[in-house]
């Protein structure tokens, strides 16, 4: 840990990341219950993903161009600029009383624009900040962090909202405003890039690199086969009001569970290095996620609930860690922006367009069918992706031969 000290960007890059991602955490947990307050509807909580998921579709590309094309850490901190305005402009609409559901839509589909942009710019800047030796143990301690926000984001957001629904957002807006400056901070050796035009063969090159190469593929699109199907989360205010009957604080604690796990998990192998195995420790991480949503959709306990979130955050941290670190080492640095934006769209597809399928099934199914037959397919997934993609399950080491674009 005090190696990672030593790195002043990367500690600014990972404060900026704590505070982003309870800022994040906070107005899409407000969102989700706002949209269910107005229209007590699964399919308009399946929609407020899927608003999102289409801008972010079409924007895939062009971010990981920009991000290959300029500095990271600014084109970082103006997306977290804009999702400041996005909750401002909540505030005005609260205050107005203008809030409807088109109109949470329509800022759903304004956050699924920016955030491609985000992401792929703040995954490729990540190698740049610590020696590759340390890689590692960085995407540990910064996924860490980010569950730790998790954590406190939803419960201090059920909280506040319990007692002022505008106090959200304005917290939301100074927690995405102080991560905006401190990147604005963040500084990193950037080599010159060649001035190659915009065109469908650049644009499409990150989409080729991961094809090309099947340990990528396979990691990359686990994350969006199982999450799709084992996504819990757009049908928590479901579950928290009708079926475990709490209201907004234990929301709260539903949502910030998973998080709970995760920190424990990734306090652990931010000392703990992932030497041996690592394919194999990957699909059964996925295979132990998809178990606990089983469990968490068959019960009526609140605390069983919480439990089974808390494992399945453990396990998902695992899976990160290992999914990560693979395409950060197996990547090199001038496609990092490209190859980290297809990354981007499978995660965005699996949370967004996973969000959308969960209302979808519960509009068919119920929530509980719905949660249970996700889980069942999740591990579905990690059985199959064994055969499929047996580069990945049998890699031994995070680290393989050297790539090159």
């Amino acid at each position: 840990m005090s190696d990672l000290l030593s790195h002043p960007s990367f500690v600014r890059f990972w404060c900026a990341r704590v505070a982003a991602v309870a800022g994040t955490q906070m107005l899409m947990l407000t969102i989700g219950w706002h949209m269910y307050e107005l229209t007590a509807s699964a399919w308009d909580l399946g929609l407020v993903g899927l608003f999102q998921f289409a801008p972010a579709l079409a924007m895939t590309l062009p971010a990981g161009h920009t991000a290959d094309r300029h500095h990271r850490a600014r084109i970082v901190a103006l997306c977290l600029s804009a999702q400041a305005m996005v909750a401002l402009l909540l505030v005005a609409g609260t205050l107005a009383h203008a809030v409807s559901r088109e109109w949470l839509l329509a800022l759903s589909a304004l956050l699924g624009a920016i955030r491609p942009f985000q992401m792929s710019a703040q995954q490729a800047l990540l190698p740049s900040l610590v020696p590759a030796p340390l890689l590692a143990r960085a995407t540990a301690v910064t996924s860490t962090g980010t569950q730790a926000a998790v954590i406190g984001g939803p419960a201090l957001g059920g909280l506040i909202f319990a007692v002022n629904l505008n106090a959200v957002y304005i917290v939301c807006t100074v927690l995405f405003l102080g991560a905006a400056l401190a990147c604005l901070w963040v500084r990193y050796e950037r080599q010159p890039v060649p001035r190659e035009p915009v065109n469908a063969q650049t644009l499409l090159a990150g989409v080729r690199y991961v094809w090309g190469h099947p340990v990528l593929l396979g990691a990359v699109s686990l994350d969006l086969f199982a999450v799709l199907l084992g996504g819990a989360t757009a049908l928590l205010p479901i579950f928290a009001k009708e079926i475990l009957h709490v209201g907004p604080e234990g929301l709260g604690l539903l949502r910030s569970a998973p998080a709970v796990g995760a920190l424990a998990a990734g306090l652990v192998l931010s000392h703990v290095a992932l030497e041996r195995r690592v394919g194999r420790k990957l699909l059964v991480s996925v295979a132990v996620f998809g178990l606990c949503m089983v469990v968490f959709g068959l019960s009526t306990s609140f605390w069983l609930s919480l439990l089974a979130l808390a494992v399945s955050g453990a396990a998902d941290m695992v899976s990160v860690v290992i999914r990560q670190t693979l395409v950060q080492l197996e990547t090199p640095d001038q496609m990092r922006g490209r190859v980290a934006a297809v990354n981007t769209l499978f995660i965005g597809a699996s949370n967004q367009l996973g969000e959308f399928e969960s209302g979808v099934t519960a509009a068919a199914f119920g929530p509980v069918g719905s949660v249970v037959l996700g889980g069942l397919g999740t591990i579905g997934i990690s059985l199959a992706w064994w055969r499929l993609f047996r580069p990945l399950a049998m890699r031994d080491a995070l680290a393989g031969p050297q790539r090159v674009a």
